[in-house]
């Protein structure tokens, strides 16, 4: 163990956590600015977050309008809190004839024109007759010279916000997508194809459908920003305070009890959390330093918070931004992916679960004694409000209803939980609004009567909050707050859309997807004849093989590429391209894009680059490359999930092949007996200390185990039988721990 590691943590102020997760989180550090311009851009965040807020309930305006405002919104934010680059020296404060309020003059022009461009499309749709400017119907494909304009701008900008809000990698990876349409006929092999004619490009990455202002700018300004926002106003208002706490109610006083709190209130944290970063440095504020004290190493209790903080992307109900985008490149119902994600976020939550609580049986770490755990009775009467918004959400969304709706309801509840107090009758003016806003939508036959009931009951039961009310300028701030969460996202969304136009126009993913099939089969077919002696024993086909590789080389170009990119703008990309070549190969659209998300997430634990990690790192004070490590080995149970439902479609629940109880069941437990095989090796403990023969064996049998067959299983337990055997021999020789 490091000296760092052994290091007693400090408890962390306020300043120092904020600190940490700006130095790691996307887009969190900003630059100072004046007085006046600040209260300026105060107003820009809460018209922003209002206008989301009311469309949501009150109805869209046209789309072409509705992310036109909504990017508007992202350059006036970005370009006056981000610097062209992040230096310090831009950062901070300093006073000259070329800033006003702080904001060099260059920004100042960059957001004139990224705003013009933006509203462009809109102002321009039914034409401008005095200008000579036609209707949009008649310019696609053949823009005119303000199109050309405007649509370079927009592209350029588009670049410059994601690179300011997210570093260099993402918008590289653009530029080569634009470069591959644009030079297409100087490409080599099966890459080459006639190439897009400049004009044809500008506007297919401008005009709506494809492009900037094409499904995922959609999905970003009308669904996930609302979430993003309600996940930072229920924190505020105490849904996550409540959830660490009964996380520490319900795990604390078990074997390595802190730990475990870590793995169950991140796993509740990360459903209403659209951020690892802030996921890490919430719940693990708390959680490290009382696993530190327990005797975990500084390192693995890091580990601990990034691994259990990354699983919320993929943690049901809410999951984070990708799901929507998956519903809508899927045209499922969004509840449908909520189903399809159960089992794997289950089996990613075992893994953790597992190598935490063998870690700690090695250790011979014990849990909180009682008078340590919050009091169940306190923390319910005091924080039981709390629940409500994200009860009305749930419900409104499991009950057919739009995501944006149930984010407006949620949301609203969320305002009116914090906000509204019987005993405080001034207050009530929230709960009564919304009431009215429900009662509205019955008589127009937006809400069924009982819907109508249970939001009106919720949103009075929520003024009997005993917990002191939120003032306006908190409530101010927590939406401003949202609002800086997504302008990241946003920055992700309408650059990765230039991808998915370029995709869509040149066919690089069928192109692609052919080529990982086609080299994949080459190898099979070669590793075929070397693996089964020339023929004389068949263990498996070469299409096996060739399914195999391709995952392989698929998920290792997912984990490559996820260094410092988003989840979402990673998931749209990758997508886009590993589709076809998964389609090729026979999977279920749902296990495809399930198989990339999962990959995408895991980048954010998978060293060199692992934010998560190393936020948990400056939390620990330990190394943190180690941190980097202990995630990525506490998150197997991701790792190894996407190969299970690929290969088994069945724990999906959803998918096309259909679902079978005795299927399931069956290769469910194989999958939790591969991953507790894998966390045994991981920690070199099971049932008492391993050797490295041991756990190597162990390793192999949990890789065996997830191959959902019942002759893998009997191979599975064929290689760990000797490790089961000693294992039980020592433990019954060895005197139980108290």
């Amino acid at each position: 163990m490091s000296n760092s590691d052994r290091t007693e943590t400090h408890e962390l102020t306020a300043e120092e956590l904020a600190a940490i997760e700006e130095k790691y989180d996307e887009g969190s550090a900003t630059r100072a600015v004046g007085p006046k311009t600040g209260i300026i851009l105060r107003a820009v965040a809460l018209s922003f977050a209002i206008y989301h807020y009311i469309t949501a309930g009150f109805g869209l305006p046209a789309d072409h309008w509705h992310m036109g405002w909504h990017l508007a919104g992202l350059f006036i934010l970005t370009y006056a809190l981000f610097p062209i680059v992040g230096s310090k020296n831009l950062f901070a404060m300093k006073a000259s004839a070329l800033r006003i309020g702080n904001i060099p003059l260059y920004d100042l022009v960059f957001m004139i024109l990224g705003v013009a461009s933006a509203l462009y499309v809109g102002f321009a749709w039914r034409g401008v007759p005095m200008l000579g400017i036609e209707e949009q119907t008649f310019r696609m494909g053949n823009p005119n010279t303000y199109d050309v304009v405007f649509g370079v701008i927009i592209i350029v900008l588009v670049l410059d916000i994601a690179r300011r809000t997210l570093g260099w990698i993402l918008p590289l990876i653009i530029c080569v997508f634009i470069g591959y349409a644009l030079f297409g006929p100087y490409f080599p092999g099966l890459l080459k194809h006639p190439g897009v004619n400049f004009k044809t490009f500008v506007s297919s990455m401008y005009f709506p459908q494809e492009g900037i202002f094409g499904v995922t700018l959609w999905v970003v300004s009308t669904i996930v920003f609302h979430f993003v926002l309600f996940g930072v106003i229920a924190q505020r208002t105490g849904l996550g305070q409540l959830f660490i706490d009964n996380a520490t109610i319900l795990a604390g006083r078990y074997t390595g009890g802190p730990a475990k709190v870590s793995v169950v209130s991140s796993a509740f944290f990360g459903t209403i959390s659209g951020s690892s970063v802030a996921n890490t440095v919430s719940t693990g504020a708390l959680t490290i330093p009382n696993m530190k004290r327990l005797g975990y190493p500084g390192h693995f209790a890091g580990g601990v918070e990034a691994a259990s903080s990354a699983g919320g992307q993929i943690t049901p109900p809410i999951m984070g931004a990708a799901a929507f985008i998956m519903a809508e490149f899927l045209e499922l119902p969004y509840t449908t992916i909520v189903i399809a994600a159960i089992f794997p976020a289950l089996l990613h939550y075992v893994g953790v679960f597992t190598v935490v609580h063998l870690m700690a049986r090695k250790l011979d770490l014990k849990g909180l004694t009682k008078e340590q755990l919050p009091q169940f009775k306190a923390v319910w009467s005091q924080g039981w409000a709390n629940i409500v918004p994200l009860i009305g959400l749930l419900v409104v969304l499991f009950s057919g209803y739009t995501p944006f709706m149930s984010a407006f309801c949620g949301i609203s509840l969320a305002v009116v939980a914090g906000m509204s107090r019987l005993r405080e009758p001034p207050t009530l003016i929230y709960s009564a609004a919304f009431i009215a806003f429900v009662l509205w939508k019955f008589s127009d036959g937006g809400f069924d009567l009982t819907m109508t009931l249970i939001l009106c009951a919720g949103s009075a039961v929520a003024t009997l909050n005993p917990q002191d009310r939120i003032k306006i300028p908190e409530m101010s701030a927590a939406m401003e707050l949202g609002v800086k969460y997504a302008l990241a996202v946003g920055a992700a969304s309408a650059a990765v859309g230039i991808v998915v136009g370029v995709i869509n126009t040149t066919g690089i993913g069928f192109r692609i997807g052919f080529m990982v099939t086609q080299g994949a089969g080459n190898l099979a077919t070669d590793l075929f004849g070397f693996l089964s002696l020339g023929g004389l024993f068949e263990w498996f086909t070469v299409e096996d093989l060739q399914l195999f590789i391709s995952l392989v080389f698929i998920a290792m170009a997912c984990i490559l590429m996820g260094a410092g990119i988003p989840t979402t703008a990673l998931y749209i990309m990758l997508v886009s391209v590993a589709q076809p070549a998964l389609a090729q190969l026979g999977i279920p659209p749902i296990a495809s894009h399930m198989f990339v998300l999962y990959y995408g997430v895991v980048s954010e634990i998978t060293p060199p680059v692992c934010t998560s990690a190393y936020a948990a790192a400056a939390i620990a004070n330990s190394n943190p490359f180690r941190t980097g490590i202990s995630a990525f080995s506490l998150g197997l149970g991701k790792v190894v999930a996407p190969m299970a439902f690929v290969y088994a479609p069945v724990l999906l629940f959803v998918s096309s092949t259909g679902f079978d109880l005795w299927e399931f069941s069956y290769t469910a437990t194989s999958c939790i007996a591969g991953v507790i095989a894998l966390s045994a090796a991981v920690v070199g403990y099971w049932l008492a200390p391993m050797g490295t023969v041991s756990r190597i064996l162990m390793a192999i049998a949990g890789l065996v185990f997830v191959a959902p067959s019942l002759a893998a299983d009997l191979v599975a337990l064929i290689i760990a039988s000797p490790v089961i055997i000693t294992q039980l021999l020592v433990r019954r020789s060895t005197p139980t721990p108290a």
